[in-house]
């Protein structure tokens, strides 16, 4: 976000950022997340847990004489509970960047922390963990549905990967659920631009589409939304601890997933604060004359069934 005077630190409440520099960090992160962009969004409630309603069917209406007994629905709502659960990451920035380049550094914070809060809440629901690999802040994840499809298991005379999407989403119908969207990980896109016909034919150019730089909806796939994050294998670039689980996406009834977002995203700095990096060793901002940018925010997320799903993996090496 462009400020049209730059910002000087000392012009700063030294505990928390303005709105004008948060609140777009929080609307990118929606945006920027696969998970969010196909689940549908419900309120969360920052002081106690929220009764999240998760339609499991279409109530049963039904035609009755005049004055008669009005037929009961016979569709069924199971009541989720949904908390918010924080995220939140410090980073250390030189005083002499903050205080050069302020403005810049702050443009830079609104386009890194949306890809940050983004990818940290598709790996919890999605896979159930954390980005070290431990276990995840939601009960309830993507990847627990046991229905499965192998990429690669159709002959190109069959369909082809496209055969593959195809039994997935026959899957998921079959058990009576509707197939409203996939996400997938960007390992999936060159796959998807080479698959062809038996012909030589493009099969998935609706995939091409795009609808916004820093957005994860990009386009369609079997007709329906689709949507990438690289949180979706669990492997991550310059993330060490990450592994590729062999998912290369996963679809299903969207209406069965349901996020919350907190509205009091904050980012605090600190210039007298101390922190633990990585390796153990304990650092002071004052000392090392560091700024430190501490960025929190809420979020929730519940599934109705995750039976709603199925995951698409990749084939095994060699096969």
């Amino acid at each position: 976000m462009a400020h049209t005077d730059p910002i000087k630190l000392d012009t700063v409440n030294p505990t928390f950022l303005p709105p004008t520099i948060t609140a777009p960090i929080f609307e990118k992160s929606v945006e920027g997340s696969a998970v969010m962009s196909l689940a549908r969004q419900v309120p969360l409630s920052m002081t106690a847990n929220t009764a999240v309603p998760v339609p499991l069917d279409v109530p049963t209406a039904d035609w009755v004489s005049e004055g008669g007994r009005k037929p009961l629905g016979s569709g069924g709502t199971d009541i989720k509970q949904m908390s918010g659960k924080k995220v939140a990451v410090l980073i250390p920035v030189s005083m002499e960047v903050a205080d050069s380049n302020a403005g810049g550094l702050f443009s830079q914070l609104q386009a890194d922390l949306p890809t940050a809060f983004a990818r940290a809440f598709d790996m919890a629901a999605i896979h159930g963990k954390n980005m070290k690999g431990g276990g995840g802040p939601f009960a309830d994840y993507l990847a627990a549905t046991t229905k499965s499809v192998t990429l690669g298991a159709n002959a190109q005379s069959a369909g082809g990967i496209w055969g593959d999407f195809v039994d997935g989403m026959e899957e998921i119908i079959d058990d009576d659920w509707d197939y409203t969207g996939t996400v997938a990980d960007n390992r999936l896109k060159p796959k998807l631009l080479k698959a062809t016909s038996t012909t030589g034919e493009p099969l998935f150019v609706e995939t091409r589409q795009t609808s916004g730089t820093g957005t994860a909806l990009a386009g369609e796939l079997i007709g329906e939304p689709l949507a990438y994050s690289r949180s979706v294998s669990g492997k991550l670039r310059r993330q060490s601890t990450s592994v590729d689980s062999g998912l290369r996406a996963i679809g299903g009834d969207w209406s069965q997933a349901a996020y919350g977002v907190g509205m009091n995203i904050s980012v605090k700095l600190s210039r007298e604060a101390t922190y633990i990096d990585e390796d153990g060793n304990v650092h002071s901002a004052f000392q090392e004359n560091l700024v430190l940018l501490l960025a929190e925010a809420y979020y929730g997320f519940v599934l109705g069934d995750h039976e709603a799903f199925v995951k698409f993996l990749s084939a095994p090496a060699g096969s």
